[in-house]
């Protein structure tokens, strides 16, 4: 028993990031119907700004405000005016193959420019542990709970508490219908742009003391979020959240209890799960399309 609390709660705290990650999926779909798959290298490049701030004696506080600013403007505004905007008139395929190629040198960039190898990265908590109902666990993990979880709450209560935010949902919904309504739908969409580097961002520094800051780390990360995405519902914000914790705990759940071997197979096995029995996800609403 005290294995398993300490299981769920590692797990949930990993899966937590995950799901800040599919939130960027998410949330450019439904927006603009962009299929982001260099996610992951978004994760990735914000853990390197860090670390060259840091290394030049910038506090962590502080070289995260820069890597937010700096993720904002590249992989958000730039991201959307330099690759989106061109090619998304042309279909999701061209889309989806720049990104893929994004992905490819974006890694390519950091591993000639920085270092192919892994760098440790700080730490935002408290090395330690604490007991909890009879177990010990980490502040890392709980901070990471604490942290994720209030940024997908206060997210999800910007979205439909904020008249921005429900400018932005209504953007997501039918552009048409938002235009009619006098909301500008550029200045939402691009909203939405900003919203997932700066996501991307908070996951890197979370995940970045346990992955290592190294080029190709958003390969992973990238991966299990898209799952996590499909897994929970690609049109719901919410089934994110659900989709990341679920591949986290029972990644944790399936290392410890069948064998380390088998903990990076669980997410693709229960993404092939969902969309064999539940195709729109597991909170996800099926849509109707024109063919």
């Amino acid at each position: 028993m005290v294995d398993l609390i300490q299981l769920i709660v590692s797990g949930t705290a990993t899966g937590a990031i995950y799901a800040l990650a599919a939130l960027g999926f998410t949330l450019l779909w439904q927006a603009s119907g962009t299929i982001n798959f260099a996610q992951g290298e978004f994760v990735m490049l914000p853990a390197f700004t860090m670390l060259i701030c840091t290394t030049r004696g910038v506090p962590l506080w502080l070289a995260f405000l820069v890597a937010c600013v700096v993720s904002a403007i590249l992989l958000g505004i730039g991201f959307k005016r330099i690759v989106v905007d061109p090619l998304i008139r042309h279909g999701v395929i061209p889309l989806v193959i720049a990104t893929l190629g994004l992905s490819i040198g974006l890694k390519q960039l950091v591993k000639a420019s920085y270092a192919a190898e892994a760098q440790p990265f700080p730490s935002v908590f408290p090395a330690g542990q604490f007991p909890l109902f009879g177990t010990h666990v980490s502040y890392s993990d709980v901070g990471t709970l604490l942290i994720a979880g209030l940024i997908v709450i206060s997210l999800q209560l910007f979205l439909k508490r904020t008249v921005t935010g429900r400018a932005m949902q209504a953007c997501a919904q039918n552009m048409d219908a938002a235009k009619v309504l006098g909301i500008n739908v550029k200045t939402m969409v691009l909203y939405v742009f900003i919203i997932n580097a700066v996501l991307a961002a908070v996951a890197s520094l979370l995940i970045s003391p346990t992955y290592l800051a190294k080029f190709d780390m958003g390969d992973s990360i990238g991966q299990k979020a898209f799952f996590a995405a499909i897994i929970g519902g690609f049109n719901q914000t919410s089934g994110a959240l659900l989709g990341g914790v679920l591949i986290g705990v029972l990644e944790n759940l399936i290392g410890f209890y069948v064998s380390p071997a088998y903990k990076e197979g669980v997410a693709l096995v229960l993404f092939m799960v969902v969309i064999l029995f539940r195709p729109e996800g597991l909170l996800g609403k099926a849509e109707e399309r024109k063919v």
